[in-house]
């Protein structure tokens, strides 16, 4: 009998103790749950108060674009719009414990694309010199082949016929990758798209750690013609294969220059060593027309990103596209 009854507690031990190890194991997971809950809550919370803080900044570009329209028929990075300091820090004081990062690009200083070719789908001669000198620029690390034959793969791309341009790629092509597609033979609706044109590799487009890529440079948007206001040095140097770079460098510094007048589309001629220098009056600009903003909402380690690519004419901008990361 005593036997019976040690045996009995001992089986009761080894059940109370089961007993407790299921409350405690019940209990941690609980406590995750809860844990894991509250941090999402939180991070809700916060994603839609950064989300809020990107529109805000967006919203104020906006504004500042419209002004900026409104005072002048020019545009240059000297200006309001192109200061992401201002863009950014002028609501800083509405977010309480966030903050905020505003940059609007100018999309009409850089080469577009799409420009490539002519409306029934041959090579537009001016904008594929251009774009000839770009793509050779010392940067990229390209030979004059490789420079050629990736012109001629991006016009087979953009253009709306199946005929192969020298050495261009068309469906033949593209149908034996690993993953197979078809030549778009339509122009560009994100520049992103160029990653699947023949030649163009991820090194050549986002760059690396020690040269910037070709996108930084390139758009799809606009009628072609270049603001050589806000154009970049990179591109201001493949104008016209008469600019060198002490003239790139002369051109930025005269521009920075308050009091000197960018509303002539010819004021490069009064830059020192330029006054005999020519550039096709149909490749350049002074005014904008399309821009892209990026808006951050910032707060610790979360942020919440806003890209959007608009369109400013006849005193409205139009929204082209919009991405929220």
């Amino acid at each position: 009998m005593k036997q019976l009854i040690k045996n009995e507690r001992g089986f009761a031990l080894i059940l109370t103790i089961l007993v407790i190890s299921l409350i405690v194991a019940l209990t941690l997971q609980f406590n995750t749950t809860m844990r894991s809950d509250l941090y999402s809550a939180a991070n809700f919370k916060d994603g839609v108060k950064l989300t809020s803080i990107a529109r805000s900044g967006f919203a104020f570009s906006l504004a500042v674009l419209l002004k900026d329209a409104s005072e002048n028929d020019f545009d240059a990075l000297r200006e309001s719009w192109a200061d992401s300091g201002t863009l950014s820090y002028g609501l800083v004081s509405l977010f309480g414990d966030g903050s905020l990062d505003v940059r609007v690009m100018d999309h009409s200083g850089r080469i577009n694309i799409n420009q490539l070719i002519d409306q029934n789908g041959a090579f537009n001669q001016e904008q594929k010199n251009i774009l000839t000198r770009f793509l050779s620029s010392e940067q990229f690390g390209l030979d004059p082949e490789d420079v050629d034959n990736i012109i001629d793969a991006i016009k087979d791309w953009i253009d709306p016929d199946d005929e192969v341009t020298r050495f261009g790629a068309e469906d033949s092509y593209y149908a034996t990758m690993e993953k197979p597609y078809s030549c778009k033979n339509s122009k560009l609706d994100f520049l992103e798209e160029l990653l699947l044109v023949r030649g163009i590799t991820r090194e050549l487009f986002y760059g690396t750690k020690d040269n910037p890529g070709i996108s930084a440079y390139l758009t799809t948007r606009g009628d072609g013609k270049i603001n050589i206001n806000t154009a970049h040095p990179v591109v201001l140097g493949k104008l016209s294969d008469q600019i060198d770079q002490e003239m790139v460098e002369n051109m930025v510094e005269y521009r920075s220059d308050e009091k000197n007048d960018l509303k002539d589309v010819k004021w490069y001629n009064k830059v020192p060593g330029m006054s005999d220098i020519a550039i096709d009056p149909g490749l350049v600009t002074t005014s904008s027309t399309n821009f892209e903003i990026r808006a951050e909402g910032i707060k610790d380690s979360m942020h919440k990103l806003i890209t959007v690519m608009v369109e400013r004419k006849d005193g409205k901008l139009n929204i082209l596209s919009w991405k929220t990361e």
